[in-house]
């Protein structure tokens, strides 16, 4: 399995092909995309309870549109990415492709230990995925193995 850093590009690509984004800012909108998610988990991690409601998103168990982390994705999508360029009418577009990219991260998370249940241990083999963990993945497991003790 990809890891989700992997996965979540591939979410955001495929989201984005629905907008025409002006070719000369693609680049920022798509990592500006992708980094608000990962800023979102990586954020909800690290607060009491994040770590149930990461695991309900990525199970399929929670509403994506619904959920504080979706919420939080478009706040940091709007406040780093959107406000700092001038999009006019195509704001809201972007804007509104979090609640869709989030909806595809349902049931990422599965059991990939093999201990029959989803724990922690599956959600740092998600964020390390086969490669190893790497920048915003390598501080999310950090948080999330010191949460728990059991760094990586």
């Amino acid at each position: 399995m990809a890891n989700i850093n992997d996965y979540i590009q591939q979410i955001v690509g495929a989201a984005a092909g629905k907008v025409d984004i002006p070719a000369n800012l693609k680049d920022q909108i798509l990592g500006g995309l992708s980094s608000s998610v990962i800023g979102s988990l990586t954020q909800t991690a690290s607060k009491a309870g994040g770590l149930e409601e990461i695991k309900g998103l990525l199970t399929g168990k929670a509403d994506a549109a619904t959920s504080s982390i979706t919420a939080l994705a478009g706040n940091l999508f709007n406040s780093n990415v959107l406000s700092k360029l001038n999009l006019g009418s195509l704001a809201p577009a972007l804007s509104g492709l979090i609640p869709g990219i989030m909806g595809k991260l349902s049931g990422f998370l599965k059991d990939q230990d093999g201990d029959g249940d989803v724990d922690i241990n599956d959600i740092l083999l998600s964020l390390k995925g086969n490669s190893g963990a790497a920048g915003i993945l390598g501080a999310a497991t950090s948080i999330l193995g010191g949460l728990f003790g059991k760094k990586k």
